[in-house]
């Protein structure tokens, strides 16, 4: 009988489909990266979520998230997420936490059942914790690298963190991890050499920020990036796919 994921199962067969349904994936950070990663994976069958992220939509959002709309500017990221997820998928279980992600915070968030963590923090700090968490929890974890800033969909790459270049974001993350004795770390990154915000052009966030909430941490933030709707979203849908192939491998 034809269901939802009749034709992925003609790809991936019927025991990797009960895989998928059965496993268990933690995304953090539900934003212009983490949105797309979420919208693979519901429409490839996995059957379990767990969101996290402190934000609310804005409207500078709508040019490249997947969640951001006129009609849900000023609403929590993560609920609009489970929105779509159970509009996809009415069977799938999503749990949320609206809370930026904190080494106090993570064993209230992360649970040891995961099959799979996905960073797409914006954070050094929250991606740091994030990975060391993972790792003392022998947790599956792939994070994404810097995508703000960039042009070109097609210079992303999956490779292990100390083999990476170019990307300002890789090479904090390298230094810091290795610090830490974190031997390894697969992740996305754009080989494209950052494109210097034009901040001249438009009024930034600190200075008109036109949002409700004014606790944001936009706010804090020197620069705000420069982006485009095809490039993070390019990066969600890479790593939606790498969680795919390795949870049924």
């Amino acid at each position: 009988m034809l269901h939802s994921f009749s034709r992925t199962e003609l790809l991936l067969g019927k025991e990797a489909m009960e895989k998928l349904y059965r496993s268990k994936v933690a995304i953090f950070g539900i934003g212009g990266v983490g949105s797309f990663v979420v919208e693979g994976l519901v429409r490839s069958g996995i059957g379990k979520f767990i969101l996290v992220d402190d934000d609310s939509v804005c409207l500078t959002n709508i040019n490249r998230q997947l969640h951001a709309t006129r009609k849900t500017v000023g609403r929590p990221k993560v609920e609009v997420m489970k929105e779509r997820i159970l509009e996809i998928n009415p069977k799938a279980e999503v749990i949320t936490h609206q809370t930026f992600f904190l080494p106090e915070t993570s064993d209230e968030i992360i649970d040891d059942d995961c099959d799979y963590i996905v960073d797409a923090i914006d954070t050094v700090t929250g991606k740091i914790e994030l990975v060391l968490q993972a790792k003392k929890r022998n947790i599956p974890i792939i994070s994404c690298l810097g995508a703000g800033n960039k042009l070109d969909p097609t210079k992303f790459e999956v490779d292990d963190i100390y083999n990476t270049s170019i990307c300002p974001l890789a090479k904090v993350m390298r230094k810091e991890l290795k610090k830490r004795n974190v031997d390894s770390l697969k992740v996305v990154y754009s080989k494209e050499p950052p494109i210097k915000p034009r901040e001249e052009e438009v009024t930034t966030c600190k200075e008109g920020c036109i949002c409700t909430n004014k606790d944001r941490t936009c706010l804090e933030r020197r620069q705000i990036p420069g982006s485009i709707s095809f490039v993070p979203s390019v990066a969600g849908l890479i790593i939606a796919g790498e969680v795919i192939k390795d949870l049924i491998r």
